[in-house]
């Protein structure tokens, strides 16, 4: 017999890649990479200021180092580029608190029990999964997703020009953290925000809007998407990760009732991870077909087209997609 060791390594690699999950979640609860910046590089010096035991980091900072990052010289230890640049506190790019939601219990429950939900086609998790109505885990999100969130949004905001808008009233739907209307408003003195989204979860957001200087343009609206009066005549609806959660015909009420909300010209942006047509890429986006299969009763990831089909359904007459490169999600943005 002939033994392929590329395809064992494959397989042995994705067999324990659960457990580099959890390394790279202890070594940002620890903030290894924030006590090697601050200049400890050494085994004892992180033990020490992380107040851990000394095998217990020396395993876990080798084990980074195995895994691209941390660089070893002899005992002393450094940021990789990719470390030093997102996991590092520090650094106005960190995004390290996005693997509190990322692995979090809930979300890890609907991937435990993957087999029955592929086999039912919808998750296996009770209660609708993470659809809960006022789920916690929602407030976990906005507090743990946000940096990331904001990277996302200053893309969009280039996308759009939003330095050189005019005075945008902006509806947020499903807010959570609120970064996308925020940084909009943030880069745009005129730019107006409404944020809907759970009255625990806005609570998050109004946190992200004192903190960035905007609280006296954004305002929350509480309460569910489907059953909140929007409101009129805003120049913009913001989707922004949300109708992954459902079916087309649920997406399509929503998206049926912020066409009514827009005013004349006004457009809506649904933000997402969108597979390609074939879906054969890009990898991120048809992975996320399966977290939503493992996490909600019926949502998925939406190609371009079928975005499509659902605007135009719903009386939208045209529709543009778009990169945001280097972030895995693309924008469609839909009018008339």
């Amino acid at each position: 017999m002939h033994y392929n060791q590329a395809s064992l390594t494959h397989v042995w690699d994705t067999f324990t890649g659960y457990q580099r999950t959890a390394v790279l979640k202890a070594a940002i609860e620890l903030d290894i990479f924030s006590h090697i910046a601050a200049g400890a590089v050494t085994c004892d010096a992180v033990a020490a200021r992380c107040q851990a035991a000394p095998r217990g980091v020396r395993a876990l900072l080798n084990h980074l180092v195995i895994d691209g990052f941390l660089t070893r010289h002899g005992d002393r230890y450094g940021l990789d580029a990719t470390a030093a640049t997102f996991l590092d506190r520090s650094s106005p790019a960190y995004v390290g608190s996005a693997i509190g939601f990322v692995a979090s219990p809930m979300v890890l429950e609907g991937f435990t029990r993957l087999t029955e939900a592929v086999r039912s086609g919808g998750t296996a998790v009770a209660n609708e999964g993470t659809l809960a109505p006022e789920h916690p885990v929602w407030v976990e999100f906005a507090r743990a997703m946000a940096p990331l969130a904001g990277m996302t949004a200053s893309l969009l905001a280039q996308l759009l020009d939003i330095e050189r808008a005019p005075a945008w009233n902006v509806l947020d739907i499903a807010a959570g953290h609120g970064m996308f209307g925020i940084t909009l408003a943030r880069l745009n003195p005129g730019v107006r925000v409404t944020a809907l989204d759970w009255q625990n979860v806005l609570a998050v957001a109004d946190e992200h809007a004192r903190a960035a200087g905007v609280a006296d343009r954004f305002r929350t609206l509480p309460g569910s998407a489907f059953e909140v009066p929007f409101g009129l005549n805003y120049d913009l609806v913001l989707l922004p990760n949300f109708l992954h959660h459902f079916d087309p015909a649920t997406c399509e009420q929503i998206l049926a009732k912020a066409r009514t909300a827009l005013a004349p010209a006004g457009r809506v942006i649904i933000i997402e991870f969108i597979p390609n047509e074939d879906r054969s890429g890009p990898p991120d986006a048809v992975r996320f077909s399966l977290t939503m299969l493992a996490g909600t009763p019926s949502g998925d990831a939406y190609t371009f087209t079928e975005y499509q089909t659902m605007l135009r359904n719903v009386g939208f007459s045209r529709a543009t997609l778009h990169d945001l490169q280097p972030s895995p999600e693309r924008a469609v943005i839909a009018e008339g």
